[in-house]
């Protein structure tokens, strides 16, 4: 497991997309050391309560188990969009496609 980033001023409702997006464990790890499974809907309710100021997470890592959902964590973080069907597309074989062509 690698951690992904800390999460800073993270919108709610495109980070619980973004979750959902992921298919592999992912983690919140809070600065007590608290490691919640973010795939289950209680330990997002819980953690994310504990975090939220205003509808904005302060303070938190996050850490991921999957290297294709660390790409797409990377790419959230770097345009802020959650684009699933890139992933997709990235899973295609480049001979695979000579082959459909």
């Amino acid at each position: 497991m690698s951690t992904v980033w800390a999460l800073n001023n993270i919108d709610v409702n495109e980070f619980l997309k973004l979750i959902d997006a992921c298919k592999g464990g992912l983690y919140l790890v809070t600065d007590e050391g608290d490691r919640l499974n973010l795939k289950s809907k209680l330990c997002q309710l819980i953690g994310l309560s504990n975090l939220i100021d205003g509808g904005i997470i302060h303070t938190a890592s996050l850490v991921c188990t999957s290297i294709e959902d660390e790409r797409l964590l990377v790419r959230y973080k770097l345009y802020k969009t959650i684009d699933a069907a890139s992933e997709d597309a990235s899973d295609v074989n480049p001979a695979e496609e000579d082959e459909v062509a």
